[in-house]
């Protein structure tokens, strides 16, 4: 389901609106409204919202805002499909957590976003993907992955990601939440080390076989360097929608400060759609894209070699190499990630470490002259177990790393960590909230149902 407008030169234009939050209902009713994103939804079709719930932790509190759908745009969605006649209205969402096999976390996220009140309220349902069959799906293009199959039965999807960059995908959008439909080795493999048919090259393709949709970019609050709550999370009060996933993520992308044809991903879609990566197939109504638009880094800082993330060399941190991320570095490593950055950053003492590397994803090679190197993860382990230029290899096997291992590895490095970090890893997204503290505008009160 496509509205189109013609223009004179014959070219077909994707409605995209924009609006400013302004009130609860009324501005996601505006902007379903400008889009036409509802106008041709059968009365009695059923219906699924995919919002996004990129990380979840049952032991702290941490910032959601930018980071995860409010869930006040989710009951807004709820309602206004009601006012229609939809009586079928499912929920779901496959929440990445350190255990694949978790099922409590979830659980627990649906019931304090007020999901459990949308499924008493309204009869919504709620599903976790990851307790729900998957199917084998070819989308084209060489790409294979196995997808959620209730809503591959489906007949309409309500995509509600947050406006976001993204440290990998540079942004995650409306095509790039769908990633939340697949399995966990189908979201591994999306992590390909082929130089080709990389992250950008398995993410363009993910919308191409779902049902009819309409996407909704959650912008009361963006996330600056995501996916996660490290990067700086801003309160922006915008409104993006279309029923052309690609539209709504070029708009997006412009809104976030860049081109879609900076965004390699989108000009992926563009080819495998045939359609402009530019916008001169798209249409904006409501506010102006120039009004809205505010630059939002995507990349964490490094120094110019790409060896250590600037706060650490801001630190004086020598004697380590913890060469940048890149693409191949998969959901559950790069959450790994962040606590050994910070369990590093607390045991500096300002002695120099003796020349320790930590090596990442599925591409990096070992650094000949350093006398440690700590391979983190199995596919990190397996690319370089038979190196020679590894001096002393220090293994942290296991699909996500073994928490007990990664500690015991820092150790053998001379890296003396507190065990703390490791033994109560989700407690470390609690430290980030300190950077909220006093500033009214980040409201938790958009994470609930009243």
């Amino acid at each position: 389901m496509i509205y189109t407008l013609q223009k004179g030169n014959g070219v077909e234009k994707r409605i995209v609106a924009i609006v400013r939050y302004e009130k609860p209902l009324e501005s996601v009713r505006r902007v379903v409204d400008l889009s036409r994103g509802l106008d041709d939804l059968p009365g009695q079709a059923k219906v699924f919202i995919k919002p996004n719930i990129v990380f979840w932790t049952r032991t702290t509190a941490f910032p959601k805002w930018g980071v995860v759908t409010t869930s006040r745009v989710v009951e807004d969605m709820v309602i206004l499909l009601k006012e229609r006649g939809i009586e079928e209205i499912t929920l779901l969402e496959g929440i990445t957590t350190f255990d694949p096999k978790d099922r409590e976390t979830p659980a627990h996220a649906f019931e304090t976003l007020g999901y459990n009140i949308l499924k008493k309220r309204y009869g919504v349902k709620i599903l976790n993907v990851f307790e729900r069959p998957f199917k084998k799906i070819d989308l084209g293009a060489g790409v294979v992955l196995n997808f959620n199959e209730d809503i591959l039965q489906g007949d309409f999807v309500i995509n509600l990601p947050v406006l976001k960059t993204h440290a990998q995908a540079m942004v995650s959008l409306g095509i790039k939440n769908l990633k939340g439909l697949i399995d966990v080795s189908s979201r591994k493999k999306c992590h390909s080390p082929d130089p080709e048919k990389d992250l950008s090259y398995m993410i363009a393709r993910l919308a191409n076989k779902i049902p009819p949709s309409f996407t909704l970019l959650d912008g009361i609050y963006t996330a600056e360097r995501g996916p996660f709550f490290e990067g700086r999370l801003r309160r922006s009060n915008i409104l993006i929608a279309s029923s052309d996933v690609f539209s709504a993520d070029k708009v997006g992308s412009k809104i976030l400060g860049y081109d879609p044809s900076e965004i390699p991903h989108l000009v992926h879609a563009a080819r495998d759609f045939g359609r402009p990566v530019d916008l001169a197939d798209v249409e904006v109504v409501g506010e102006k894209i120039e009004a809205v638009a505010s630059r939002h880094e995507y990349a964490f800082p490094y120094t110019e070699d790409g060896m250590l993330p600037k706060p650490l060399e801001k630190m004086g941190v020598k004697g380590l190499s913890y060469p940048k991320y890149d693409s191949t570095i998969c959901t559950y490593c790069s959450g790994f990630t962040t606590t050994m950055l910070m369990a590093i950053a607390s045991a500096w003492r300002g002695k120099p470490w003796d020349e320790v590397e930590i090596l990442t994803g599925k591409r990096m090679r070992p650094t000949p002259g350093k006398k440690r190197t700590i391979l983190l993860g199995q596919c990190m382990v397996q690319a370089n177990k038979d190196s020679a230029d590894i001096t002393e290899m220090i293994a942290v096997k296991g699909c996500p790393p073994d928490l007990q291992d990664a500690l015991r590895a820092l150790h053998q490095a001379g890296i003396e960590v507190s065990p703390a970090f490791f033994e109560n890893m989700d407690m470390a997204a609690g430290f980030f909230m300190k950077k909220f503290e006093g500033k009214p505008e980040f409201e938790e009160s958009f994470y609930g149902v009243v």
